[in-house]
């Protein structure tokens, strides 16, 4: 009898083990997969400008404030190669010249009939200021002056390169043509050391103020940084709209004395319209509500301001950022 008992006790004793094991299996297949992160790539331009240490800043911001998401930025050429980037799914936000953002929405110039409708808006970021650089000893007074001369308009394919190529044009100046203008692609930090070596009689840079790449040639050259004349201000200003006249205060670089009038674009931050709602609200919410972290990154920074995020604004406006804009009051 008693054996009868140790049989049976032993006979559950198995069962209640093989519960156990497969209990233990069981949790273990039902064990919850880790979240999934969503690369967040930031396309900028080349690393003598402002786009890339403020790409960086934003990168950090993400990654500290919105969860599920490994945001990074990355060095491009500028906008256009932006564009194309975003248009390949390689970059999921971009900064962007509004002028070469309106003709990338809208299929024209270089981006003649493919027209990117993906493109949306973000934010307004501050001004894109262009500084036409020379040496102080030169005899360039005007944009005029530079027939005959070695020019850098930007690097290939940039923004900046565009904005040389309308600045220029007014003129009747074509730095493609070899008898004209002659041209040397060049990135803003190498622009520089070219015009601090005499090996380029003047340079353009788009960029916030003060620009890393004119701080360094004015840190070791003596440099004038050209004005527009106001005819030539208006004219531009009637063909392109998003250009706008802006004034770079004397003092802001080594040795400039007057002020330089010159002009301007928008810049902005634009993200492609399949990303969600929520993740672009998120975004736009961290860059407002965290701006004294982007101005440490970089004083240009100090002119995003939430009343005009809309200002300048080329390309439809992301709905998770519109929602933002909406509970601020800027978008009704």
């Amino acid at each position: 009898m008693k054996q009868k008992h140790w049989l049976v006790f032993l006979v559950v004793l198995v069962a209640l083990s093989m519960a156990v094991v497969g209990c233990g299996g069981g949790s273990g297949d039902k064990k919850a997969a880790p979240a999934k992160i969503q690369n967040i790539n930031i396309a900028t331009a080349t690393t003598g400008g402002v786009y890339y240490p403020l790409g960086n800043a934003m990168a950090q911001l993400f990654n500290q404030k919105i969860t599920g998401i490994k945001a990074s930025a990355g060095a491009t050429a500028g906008t256009p190669q932006n564009v194309l980037l975003m248009q390949k799914k390689e970059a999921e936000v971009a900064f962007a010249q509004n002028g070469v953002a309106y003709y990338a929405y809208n299929g024209m110039e270089m981006f003649k009939d493919k027209p990117t409708k993906f493109l949306r808006g973000i934010t307004n970021l501050y001004p894109n200021v262009m500084h036409i650089v020379v040496a102080a000893s030169s005899n360039i007074k005007s944009i005029k002056d530079f027939e005959g001369k070695k020019f850098v308009p930007g690097a290939i394919g940039s923004a900046t390169e565009i904005n040389s190529k309308e600045i220029l044009g007014l003129y009747g100046l074509d730095y493609k043509d070899k008898k004209n203008v002659k041209g040397e692609y060049l990135g803003y930090s190498e622009a520089a050391e070219a015009l601090k070596d005499g090996r380029v009689d003047g340079i353009l840079i788009a960029g916030g103020l003060p620009t890393s790449a004119v701080l360094d040639a004015a840190s070791s050259l003596k440099i004038r940084i050209l004005s527009l004349e106001p005819d030539m201000i208006a004219k531009l200003k009637q063909t392109m709209p998003w250009y706008y006249e802006i004034t770079i205060p004397k003092g802001t670089y080594i040795g400039q004395t007057e002020d330089v009038h010159t002009v301007a674009v928008a810049n902005l931050l634009i993200c492609r319209e399949d990303l969600s709602n929520d993740l672009v609200y998120n975004m736009t919410k961290t860059l407002h509500d965290n701006q004294k972290d982007l101005v440490a990154a970089h004083s240009a920074a100090k002119d995003m301001k939430l009343q005009d995020a809309l200002k300048g604004m080329t390309v439809p406006l992301h709905p998770g950022a519109e929602k933002y804009y909406k509970e601020k009051g800027i978008v009704k």
